[in-house]
């Protein structure tokens, strides 16, 4: 060990006895600096990762080290002095590993000058410390490689430059055949090799915060094989090529290569081990969570996962294909058994294909490949199957992928959030999993299924669609204990029962043309009749069997008990729109947006509440936008929070018109202001403006020439309050992982300490000090006026809360007032004797609760618009994908109400997104100074080492020995 540190400090002295270190590092730290702040540019991403930083290390790490290594060997055997060394008493292994430990160290010290980076991200934003760790690790691994490969290439030539090249030439091959663009051009599993041997994908997998034992024994094979090399290249050059030595020389070849192959097959005898690594993200954001091992661990029946993979597909898609069998492979061994996973390539088995398209409706995607000279169509799958009972969730891959846009051009696919995606599935699956024969055994009304229609008239292409639906009826009776008959109804056969002035008058049920020009039409409709309720059911996509099916027993489960959350959504009655002209346009204000979100977990249902009463299977009530309501209405909100239930409402006092021309506000009226101020809670008639906003594409007029020229530019628009992290309570699992929340027109909510006094209450959302409130309708910006935010700044500019949270026991708005239910049946009293008795009022089914339990959960949002389609859509011309994070928000309230907060972790395990807090351009700039100027300090100290080692060396003296004294 002594004379290996010997042979390391040498050639320290050697680095940082020249102008070499300074060079080597200078540059470094440059080009990093450079590509950092303005080739990835840091700021402008507003993200807090030092994933610039990395994304170019291997490149760099291949020249550093190169430069660093050229010189070892190359310049022993050009000065002659390899041979002295040789014939010292140290064996050719520690000559290597010394220059080996050498390189290491310089590699190090230049990683370690760029730690002010990662401290400058933790200052501006929350840095998650694992990938750094994990990008450190893997650069040092790559970094040893390298050097490895180096000192190989600089032993077998006395020519630095030489060295150099050829270093650089291997360790690039070995980047390069592990980029997706090389793999691309092979695909398959010669791709699954390359990345398996490339250092790129090793390298990508371990920057991500990753340790895996399969990387970590690659590196070290790798080094180990080429610090092999190496000590065997010197050790020759002791002996001769004679007789004498030929068998030495012939049993170290072989040693070599025992060895090289045995590190060879160790990484092909690991690459399959998939669960032996460790995760270092602050959120286990690439290891299964206790959540999915409690679901998959208490799994009754089998569960089926299989991957529909094709080999050929898309060059972004292939490097995500490892990625998933690695995880199947963890939920089958955190299964116990219990879980079958597969991947299975459907185009190399017509069986498969056939079942996958059959039975799931799994059909493969067109996707086009675009090529240097041309550009072609490749029909891929990408799918992914779970299978539970009678359950089964199909997850293409627009539900699994991610796509990215870079500041070049190109663009970066990734899974989504892979384990939340699955667990869902898993959870929805094994949640609304119901055979058939307990769905009819639960229900006391026959039902009857009828198909309506004319065979006269249906076109060729259905011809065989009512024989399927005929199919599946059979295999449906089978399983119903007699309670489900099926028949067929042509409408236009004599004597029918059913005609087609019944369908159309009766069941609102319309004919279709065969033709655009025909006079001709058909029906093909189903109707479910269970008791005395009847309702039409479509497939979801095509008549196929696994469609039929799907659509009649989902419709057999409403009509039943399920065992899926029941979400309440009541948003308000579509109103006619019509533009200026008279004409009638579709409503302004949809949805749909917020429907299909909450659908991902639950089952979602459109509620009526004029009834004055809640449907009792409904486990969260989620109001939007609530206007226009009666006293029925508010009666059943307010009955349903007291009997312990979970309400959300999304309670702004505007509402977006278009009613002039052009987008517009309105107030709300007959809202549930008075209510919710009942309960504490007080939603301002007044709206929210800050400077800290999501912009707003509005239409500017520019002098051009002296004409008016129309054009689109974003402008800060303070009615779209931006919440940052800072501005939310990260106590609270609604929002304690979301990066940004953008509450649209939003009014103040505040909480009365008074009555909030014995309740957990939680402000989820606030606006930035810099704030303040505008009563005026009037959007459009006056930039003249107020050139600063474009609009008037009204009184005291201060915080505001825009959600609250409140969990606790609640008063009745209705305690000691007559119940809407009776004063809204009872007659008037009669005014003449003659006039006819008041006719008795219908019994009241339920009693006014005056006091809820304590289990009993509010969440209130000052706006209603935040989740409004078109409010969505403005959002996503803006900021791509940013608008996802207001339903994100719906999501994880209603996690929250009905008290399933592990979906909710592992959702924001993989979604979270570390934003930088707000700073200005000063600020910016501040930081990029200190950095350059704590590079520029390091230098400077290097510079002096050698400076001061320069001054303090023994000049050598040449002495004649003839002069010396014998």
């Amino acid at each position: 060990m002594k004379q290996l540190l010997s042979i390391t400090r040498k050639e320290l002295n050697a680095y940082f006895g020249s102008p070499m270190a300074l060079i080597f590092l200078g540059a470094f730290l440059a080009v990093t600096l450079f590509t950092f702040f303005w080739v990835e540019t840091f700021f402008a991403r507003g993200i807090a990762d030092v994933r610039p930083l990395f994304r170019w290390m291997p490149l760099l790490l291949i020249f550093l080290v190169a430069a660093l290594t050229m010189r070892q060997w190359s310049e022993e055997q050009r000065s002659g002095t390899l041979e002295m060394l040789l014939t010292l008493p140290v064996r050719p292994a520690q000559l290597v590993v010394g220059k080996f430990l050498a390189v290491m160290t310089m590699v190090a010290v230049a990683l370690a000058l760029t730690l002010p980076l990662a401290l400058t991200v933790s200052n501006v934003g929350n840095l998650d410390w694992g990938p750094v760790i994990g990008g450190y690790l893997a650069a040092l691994l790559l970094a040893a490689a390298y050097a490895a490969i180096g000192l190989f290439v600089s032993s077998r030539t006395d020519n630095q430059i030489v060295a150099l090249i050829v270093t650089v030439l291997i360790a690039g091959a070995f980047y390069l055949i592990g980029t997706g663009g090389f793999t691309d051009f092979v695909g398959g599993n010669v791709a699954d090799l390359l990345r398996a041997i490339g250092t790129s994908s090793r390298f990508e997998s371990i920057e991500r915060g990753v340790v895996d034992l399969r990387d970590l024994i690659y590196y070290g094979a790798l080094t180990g094989i080429f610090l092999l090399l190496n000590a065997v290249a010197l050790d020759r050059k002791r002996w001769s090529i004679g007789e004498r030595t030929h068998a030495y020389r012939r049993s170290q070849t072989i040693m070599s290569w025992l060895v090289a192959a045995n590190l060879v097959l160790v990484n092909v005898w690991v690459y399959p081990l998939a669960g032996l690594r460790v995760d270092l993200t602050s959120q286990q954001e690439f290891s299964l969570s206790q959540t999915t091992r409690d679901l998959l661990s208490n799994l009754q029946e089998p569960l089926v996962v299989r991957a529909y993979l094709s080999e050929k597909t898309h060059p972004l898609l292939a490097p995500l294909a490892p990625q998933i069998r690695d995880m199947l492979k963890e939920y089958s061994i955190a299964s116990g058994g219990k879980v079958t996973a597969d991947v299975v390539d459907p185009a190399t088995d017509s069986t498969v294909e056939q079942e996958a398209a059959q039975t799931y409706g799994i059909q493969p995607t067109p996707l086009q490949v675009s090529g240097r000279f041309e550009a072609s169509v490749i029909n891929a799958y990408f799918d992914i199957l779970v299978r539970y009972g009678d359950q089964n969730v199909v997850l293409n891959f627009r539900d699994l992928i991610e796509v990215t846009s870079n500041r070049d051009g190109t663009i970066n696919v990734h899974l989504r959030n892979f384990e939340y995606d699955l667990t869902r599935s898993i959870k929805k699956v094994v949640y609304g999993f119901q055979s058939v024969d307990a769905i009819f055994a639960s229900m006391t009304d026959p039902v009857k299924l009828q198909l309506i229609t004319t065979p006269a008239t249906l076109p060729n292409a259905l011809e065989t669609v009512p024989d399927t639906i005929n199919k599946v009826a059979d295999d449906i009776a089978k399983q119903a204990g007699g309670k489900f008959t099926f028949e067929i109804v042509d409408p236009d056969a004599a004597g029918a029962k059913i005609d087609r002035r019944t369908l159309r008058d009766t069941f609102k049920l319309q004919p279709i043309p065969v033709s655009l020009f025909s006079d001709q039409s058909y029906y093909l409709d189903m109707l479910l009749t269970v008791g005395d309720q009847t309702q039409a059911i479509y497939p979801a996509q095509d008549f196929s069997e696994a469609s039929v099916k799907t659509a009649i027993e989902s419709a057999l489960k409403r009509s039943s008990s399920g065992f899926l959350k029941v979400i309440g959504l009541w948003t308000p009655p579509a109103q006619p729109q019509f533009n200026q002209l008279g004409q009638q346009q579709q409503p302004l204000q949809t949805w749909q947006s917020l429907q299909q979100q909450l659908s991902q977990d639950y089952s979602v249902r459109a509620i009526d509440l004029t009834s004055g009463q809640a449907p009792p299977d409904v486990d969260v009530l989620v109001v939007v936008a609530p206007q226009n309501m009666t006293d029925k209405e508010r009666y059943a909100i307010d009955q349903y929070l007291m009997r312990g239930g979970a309400v959300i409402v999304a309670a702004g006092n505007y509402a977006i018109d278009a009613s002039q021309g052009g987008l517009g506000l309105a107030p709300i009226a007959n809202s549930l202001q008075e209510m919710l101020n009942s309960y504490g809670i007080n939603v301002g008639q007044s709206m929210v403006m800050d400077p800290q906003n999501e912009p707003f594409p509005v239409q500017v007029a520019r002098n051009v020439g002296g004409f008016q020229v129309q054009q689109i530019e974003l402008v800060n628009f303070p009615f779209f309050v931006d919440v940052r992290p800072e501005g939310m309570d990260r106590g609270s699992p609604i929002v304690s992982q979301l990066p940004a929340v953008t509450v649209n027109f939003a009014s103040p909510v505040t909480l009365d300490e008074a009555k909030n006094a014995n309740r957990q209450t939680s402000v989820l959302l606030k606006s930035t000090d810099k704030a303040w409130l505008r009563t005026s309708t009037d959007i459009q910006p006056n930039t003249q006026l107020y050139p600063e935010v474009g609009y008037l700044i009204e009184g005291e500019r201060q915080s505001y809360p825009l959600a609250v949270s409140v969990r606790g026991v609640f008063e009745s708005y209705f305690k000691g007032k007559p119940s809407p239910l009776q004063t809204a049946d009872t007659a008037a009293a009669p005014t003449t004797p003659d006039a006819p008795p008041t006719p008795t009022p219908a019994p009241q089914t339920s009693s006014l609760i005056e006091s809820s339990p304590d289990t009993a959960r509010l969440v209130v949002i000052g706006s209603g618009e935040f989740v409004d389609d078109v409010i969505l859509q403005l959002s996503a011309r803006v900021s791509q994908d940013r608008y996802l994070n207001n339903l994100q928000f719906m999501q994880n309230a209603v996690d929250w109400s009905v008290e399933d907060l592990d979906l909710l972790t592992i959702r924001s395990r993989g979604t979270t997104t570390r934003i930088l807090r707000s700073m200005e351009q000063r600020e910016q700039s501040t930081w990029e100074i200190v950095n350059y100027a704590v590079a520029l300090a390091a230098l400077i100290g290097i510079g002096g080492l050698w400076y001061y080692r320069r001054r303090n060396e023994r000049p050598i003296e040449l002495v004649d020995v003839n002069q010396v004294d014998k």
